[in-house]
């Protein structure tokens, strides 16, 4: 019988219910599930911004995940570098990445050592992005509606 390891890597800031869904359906199709939690720099690299909640603290929400066997610092931008660390037989990723060229190239480069790509449904009514927009707007400073020389 054989010993299935999936990996399932993300930001995870802002943890949501999306997260959990992604970490849920990945657990449910592999024995052994480690979760990859992206680094700040490798964040800021590939989404061109920082983690609101710093690293130490994701992976420890993360980690804390019943469905998480393991959590893993990613720290590089190349999966197959940290395949090579890791050892999954799966990765799993959000279908937002399906039929892209970065998913196109994913499928390509762990088709060269046997790992799978399984996608799971993007959660659309909760991300991260939209979260922090959320509170983007909660903290804009608000503008008076009246100048202050039409109030004399």
């Amino acid at each position: 019988m054989s010993h299935r390891v999936g990996y399932a890597p993300g930001v995870y800031d802002l943890f949501h219910v999306g997260h959990l869904n992604i970490l849920r359906h990945a657990r449910s199709q592999c024995d052994y599930l480690v979760a990859g939690v992206v680094s700040d720099e490798m964040a800021q690299l590939a989404k061109g911004r920082s983690p609101v909640v710093p690293l130490v603290e994701r992976l420890e929400i993360v980690r804390s995940v019943r469905f998480v066997d393991a959590a893993f610092v990613e720290t590089v931008p190349d999966k197959l570098e940290t395949w090579q660390q890791v050892r999954f037989d799966v990765l799993f990723k959000g279908d937002d990445w399906r039929g892209t060229d970065k998913g196109r190239r994913l499928e390509r480069d762990f088709a060269t050592v046997g790992v799978e790509i399984v996608y799971f449904p993007y959660t659309v009514h909760t991300s991260s992005t939209q979260l922090r927009k959320a509170l983007d707007v909660l903290t804009e400073p608000v503008q008076p509606s009246v100048r202050p020389s039409e109030a004399l």
